[in-house]
């Protein structure tokens, strides 16, 4: 459920201004045995243990947890040691966390623990040589490219958060982004890791043998918490050419990307927004989109042979216009970074129609896209929220969002609108999360995605790894000791 009140006790903070009124006390000694303990060993610098400070690690983009008892920001993998050490030796939980731009719940503590931030972490090195770059945890998405593209070079995941998420973060949930169906998600760019368990060892680990980097990608800290990552980098293509499309019913946009594909069209991206989509982010910026589309695509070819990339995108506008579509060419570079502005502005857009929203991250087979954008557009006119879709609908990854206000209408009534519509990806033959993990926002759904013998199998990973349940507790996996609540199937 979005941001539900699990908030611990709120300890006392003992402090007056000189009006009279009382404030959170931003000095003083540590306030419990665990900060006191990693204060003397890290020193004051490096860690928080005032309320004020911790209140702001108890959540992330989407869900409220509880107070964590003290947060340490580390500036090496030693530090991290000595962090996840104390915190067994005082029986503790540890949760890891970047910029807390996550849309599952998967950093925000629900239990009390100590949480590691690792926003100091932020060395990063290029090899152009062997085209790897070696990046901490804390480095910002975005700056990897910076960093690569004086050499020639690019690291393509680019999910929409990239000038704000880390590196780590886009580990832990297997970040993509619109360059992902033809250049692929954050693991497919993983050499090697290096990371801490849960008992405070480090380790190195590659691609090869039983690949357990591969495991912990996407993990979401459950199984170790990533210290540094080895990255391959690519060249960029030498001409990208962009189109925008746009349809009078939802459904025909979803058949316009299925037979686009399907006729041999790879694009470098492909991207869907709906109309109430497009009308949020008219309001916001102005950029000229069609206000009475009911769908909008936006579509980048790209590639070393211009023939070849203008080949590509003429398949998609014929695609396009056999479903009904009217395309628009980008005459120029401006024009072309213009639309895929709108395209990143989605989510303060939507900010500014409701005070809050829970983002689902299905993915579906493109075959079954039409069907299925049409059946959520059904669930949400039904439902009386304000439903908006888009996504990367190219590799069959949508995102439909729910907007609702806490205050006026039902956080529970969002999550069985939650719940029936990933009971929709899980029909079509779908997976409940293509990039933002399942967190708490959907761990109860795992029960429908999978069987119990399956989920007992990922109980025993977990335990393989974990055998304390220390890294971060109760995401992912349903508790099997827990009866599940009922939930409405549609």
């Amino acid at each position: 459920m979005p941001r539900p009140s699990t908030d611990g006790p709120v300890e006392k903070q003992a402090l007056t201004t000189t009006s009279g009124a009382r404030k959170p006390r931003s000095d003083g000694p540590p306030v419990n045995a665990l900060a006191a303990d990693l204060t003397r060993q890290l020193g004051p610098r490096k860690v928080l243990h005032q309320l004020s400070e911790r209140l702001n690690y108890r959540y992330d983009a989407i869900q409220f947890g509880v107070t964590p008892l003290a947060v340490v920001l580390p500036e090496s993998t030693a530090d991290v040691v000595a962090s996840v050490k104390a915190a067994r030796a005082a029986g503790v939980p540890v949760v890891g966390r970047g910029a807390g731009s996550g849309l599952s719940g998967g950093s925000a503590p629900m239990q009390e623990a100590l949480v590691i931030a690792f926003t100091r972490m932020t060395a990063l090195q290029v090899f152009p040589e062997r085209r790897e770059a070696v990046a901490q945890p804390g480095v910002i998405t975005l700056k990897v490219t910076e960093a690569a593209r004086p050499h020639g070079l690019i690291y393509p995941p680019d999910p929409a958060s990239f000038r704000t998420s880390t590196i780590g973060g886009n580990l832990a949930e297997n970040a993509g982004g619109p360059m992902c169906l033809k250049y692929g998600v954050t693991g497919d760019y993983v050499t090697a890791l290096e990371f801490v368990d849960a008992a405070g060892d480090v380790h190195r680990v590659t691609r090869d043998a039983y690949d357990l980097a591969g495991l912990l990608i996407g993990s979401e800290g459950t199984l170790g918490l990533i210290t540094e990552a080895t990255l391959r980098l690519i060249p960029p293509a030498k001409f990208t050419r962009t189109l925008m499309a746009h349809f009078a019913e939802v459904g025909q946009a979803a058949e316009a990307v299925s037979a686009a594909i399907a006729a041999g069209a790879v694009p470098a991206k492909l991207e869907f927004m709906d109309r109430a989509c497009t009308n949020a982010i008219e309001d916001y910026l102005h950029l000229g989109l069609p206000r009475d589309a009911e769908a909008v695509i936006l579509v980048d070819t790209d590639g070393n042979d211009l023939d070849t990339v203008t080949g590509e995108l003429a398949l998609v506008e014929q695609a396009c216009a056999a479903a009904g579509g009217v395309t628009r060419l980008a005459r120029d570079p401006a024009e072309a970074d213009a639309l895929w502005q709108a395209r990143r502005s989605i989510s303060p857009a939507l900010g500014r129609i409701r005070p809050q929203r829970m983002n689902e991250d299905i993915v579906v087979p493109r075959s079954a896209l039409p069907d299925v954008v049409r059946e959520i557009r059904a669930l949400g006119d039904a439902s009386g929220f304000h439903l908006v879709q888009f996504g990367h609908i190219g590799d069959g990854n949508l995102h439909p969002n729910i907007m609702f206000d806490p205050r006026t209408e039902s956080p529970q009534a969002v999550h069985d609108l939650a719940h029936r519509i990933a009971l929709v990806a899980l029909r079509h033959g779908g997976v409940l999360s293509g990039e933002h993990g399942i967190g708490t926002m959907k761990r109860d759904f795992m029960t429908d995605a999978l069987d119990p013998a399956t989920l007992d199998a990922l109980r025993d990973v977990k335990r393989a790894l974990d055998p304390t349940g220390t890294l971060n507790p109760g995401k992912i996996l349903p508790d099997p000791q827990t009866p599940e609540a009922p939930h409405a199937h549609p």
